[in-house]
């Protein structure tokens, strides 16, 4: 399995598919997942002749945990030394949730000369946490009430969140997956206690609005107008706005999991993107 060794000697595992010089596809995961989240997509697309990519974040999965740097700063500086080890150029960069965030910053900070079109799923930009300026947000009670949760019973609280709203499996009459929730508590249990706790303050409380506005590149928004983890209200209805060539698409009924939820509907809108 491919490893890259970072800067401070953490190394960060990557999955590198499909056809070595087909356009190229990135995909940045949610928390407290890891790039197996997007295997519906990453299969998809590299049938396709596409080269997708897609890693663990540090003290995620099968990458180093490390105490320091669970933040963003540091997951995109992360990302920008494999872009610049695998020579990645002219590529479309995706995000679900944290991940949305990731890429967010990866394009405010790093800039977009290697990348030409993102794609933002169930997205925690512009802002998830509120304030006085994001009414809209959810109240820090929450995040905190998550961060209590994981000290009483961390393999607990990550069965209730896929068996719950992540899927949107506490809906009536939905149809639930048994595997995609275990599939979900493997992912979570598998990235460390300290990354998993740190990141719920980096993905609540991070404000990506001046990233949001430096993008200079078309950014698709896909989110579902029944996602009970990121309200739709607070993000993907404000970033598409703020972003400066975004265009939103609006899921009706559909959860924070879209893409492993609705895969069809995600991977034809993720194909006619990368093609348009």
């Amino acid at each position: 399995m491919p490893y890259l060794k970072l800067r401070d000697g953490a190394e960060l595992f990557y999955k590198d598919w499909g056809n070595p010089k087909g356009k190229i596809v990135t995909f940045s995961h949610g928390w407290p997942l890891s790039s197996d989240n997007f295997e519906n997509q990453m299969v998809f697309l590299a049938d396709k002749g596409y080269r997708v990519i897609g890693h663990d974040r540090r003290g995620h999965g099968r990458s180093t945990q490390t105490w320091e740097g669970n933040n963003m700063d540091t997951f995109v500086d992360d990302l920008k030394e494999l872009f610049e080890h695998l020579d990645i150029k002219d590529a479309v960069m995706v995000g679900h949730s944290h991940g949305g965030g990731e890429v967010t910053h990866f394009l405010g900070k790093h800039g977009t000369s290697r990348v030409k079109k993102a794609v933002l799923i169930g997205a925690v930009p512009p802002l998830m946490v509120k304030t006085a300026a994001n009414p809209e947000g959810t109240d820090k009670a929450v995040f905190d009430s998550f961060r209590q949760a994981m000290h009483k019973d961390r393999a607990q609280f990550f069965l209730d969140v896929p068996t719950g709203p992540f899927f949107g499996f506490n809906r009536p009459n939905v149809k639930t997956s048994q595997g995609q929730i275990q599939n979900w508590w493997r992912q979570g249990m598998t990235t460390s206690f300290k990354t998993a706790y740190d990141c719920i303050k980096d993905f609540s409380e991070t404000d990506f609005t001046s990233d949001l506005k430096k993008i200079d590149i078309p950014v698709l928004v896909l989110h579902g107008d029944d996602d009970q983890v990121v309200p739709i209200e607070a993000s993907g209805l404000k970033s598409a706005k703020l972003l400066p060539q975004g265009k939103l698409k609006v899921y009706p009924g559909g959860s924070h999991a879209i893409h492993n939820i609705d895969v069809d509907e995600v991977n034809n809108d993720l194909i006619s993107f990368l093609q348009s």
